[in-house]
């Protein structure tokens, strides 16, 4: 039997923010007792870890990401390997990354394809959503296996026609067969036969930069795609997560349907709580590096998606991690920046960036590790496996250095990309040592991990439905 004790650091969760000790036993949380007290005192492990004037932390939950995915004739420059461990470094412990359907072939065989990337790759525990590409009656059945399975959440998308493009009624069949599986739609909203046609006239008129990308994407396009999820919603009786809400409009739109008390979720992410459409129109071409979707928007928006994570608006921030490099991928769209590979990296720096953001004053401690960590593990069926320091709970614990400081840097970061989307920034905070399962991953800024200790981790549906 293996056992760790973590002493002397200030243990903060969702709920509590208590100085306590914590005991771990095979890989799981067992028992925590108040720092100096005797019960504490009396433990004793093979590891002893030092976190006085440290945070513990629970492992920060990316519900969002894209490893290897195949967009735009390239693929995204993250391995399930470079991109756990890289998630690692920033003190995620658990990835839940989208296996595809292809347009004509069945979900099991895109489940399969991804299981298969990812076997024996991953430095931290990871899981799946399944994109919907194609809806008939057969993918429909699947979805109520891929449910039993413990693949309890499906996405789709109003935008990419031609590519992973579902139409209203296909949305309404998936929405109502999730609605009686219990599985959770999470929907990219952006109206794409609308932005299609801009796009066309941008490059028409010879607009053909990097941020022409975010001024074709209109934030009404979110918007109203984001109202029509929800009504499409509604009709189904089925419950809803947008991802990747960008737009102030579209914030307004969840805002709206949960004031009526829909059962509809909204996820932001670190590049439209810190970066803008200044990025996009940076020269040179250096805008490319800013493409994705939904898009950066203009400053102004940052207020209301910062004021949506306080009032719970929106619940939870994922990475959308979807790297390609500089040279040779984000290139492929000079001259025509509907060419541009769409996604940014961001997996190793969420945890920091949102850290910063409690310092700044935008959130509490406690909402950091809520939105990270605990609420992502209830959105998808992890919690209180993950997202939590409580007995029962898997040790996946971060501690955290609340005081060092940093430079984010491509120069010293470890995901698989030659450029970082916040090159410069200085931010207060940096992980220090984690565990995964209670086997150290980093250990005072070391990685002491290895590929194949992460392991597959099916899901129970969306802990939040009334």
């Amino acid at each position: 039997m293996s056992r760790t004790v973590i002493r002397g650091g200030l243990v903060v969760t969702a709920s509590d923010e208590i100085h306590a000790d914590v005991l771990i036993e095979d890989g799981r949380i067992v028992a925590l007792a108040a720092s100096g007290t005797p019960a504490a005192e009396a433990w004793t492990a093979e590891r002893t870890i030092d976190a006085t004037g440290k945070y513990v932390i629970p492992g920060g939950v990316d519900a969002h990401t894209h490893m290897e995915l195949p967009f735009g004739g390239t693929f995204a420059s993250d391995s399930f390997e470079t991109g756990t461990r890289a998630a690692a470094w920033g003190g995620t412990t658990t990835i839940v990354d989208f296996a595809v359907q292809s347009v004509g072939r069945s979900l099991r065989e895109g489940l399969d394809a991804w299981n298969a990337k990812a076997d024996g790759q991953c430095a931290i525990d990871y899981a799946f959503h399944m994109i919907v590409s194609d809806v008939n009656n057969e993918t429909l059945k699947e979805m109520d296996l891929l449910v039993e399975e413990g693949v309890t959440s499906f996405k789709q998308f109003m935008a990419y026609p031609g590519v992973f493009y579902s139409d209203d009624g296909q949305i309404l069949r998936a929405m109502q067969r999730s609605a009686e599986n219990g599985g959770l739609i999470m929907m990219h909203a952006e109206n794409g036969i609308a932005i299609d046609v801009l796009v066309e006239q941008a490059l028409a008129r010879g607009e053909t930069d990097p941020r022409y990308h975010g001024e074709v994407r209109k934030a009404l396009l979110e918007a109203e795609a984001t109202h029509r999820a929800i009504k499409l919603a509604q009709v189904a009786g089925a419950p809803l997560y947008v991802v990747h809400v960008s737009a102030q409009e579209a914030v307004a739109e969840l805002a709206r349907a949960r004031d009526e008390g829909l059962n509809v979720f909204g996820e932001t992410c670190p590049q439209y709580l810190f970066l803008s459409t200044d990025n996009l129109a940076e020269p040179d071409f250096e805008g490319a590096k800013y493409v994705c979707s939904t898009p950066l928007r203009p400053k102004e928006h940052q207020a209301a998606l910062w004021r949506g994570l306080r009032t719970n608006d929106l619940q939870v921030v994922s990475t959308d991690h979807c790297p390609f490099c500089f040279v040779g991928q984000k290139e492929l769209g000079r001259g025509d920046f509907s060419q541009i590979p769409n996604g940014l990296p961001g997996v190793e720096n969420r945890m920091d960036l949102l850290h910063q953001a409690v310092v700044d004053g935008h959130i509490s401690r406690r909402r950091w590790i809520e939105i990270a960590c605990a609420t992502p593990a209830r959105m998808f069926g992890l919690y209180p496996k993950k997202g939590t320091i409580a007995p029962g709970a898997d040790a996946d614990v971060v501690i955290y250095d609340p005081h060092a400081e940093q430079i984010i840097s491509a120069e010293t970061h470890h995901m698989n990309v030659d450029y970082s989307a916040y090159e410069g920034r200085r931010v207060t905070g940096r992980v220090e040592t984690v565990l995964s399962r209670g086997e150290p991953v980093i250990t005072e800024r070391e990685f002491t991990g290895r590929a194949g200790h992460g392991v597959y981790t099916p899901r129970s549906t969306c802990q939040y439905l009334n």
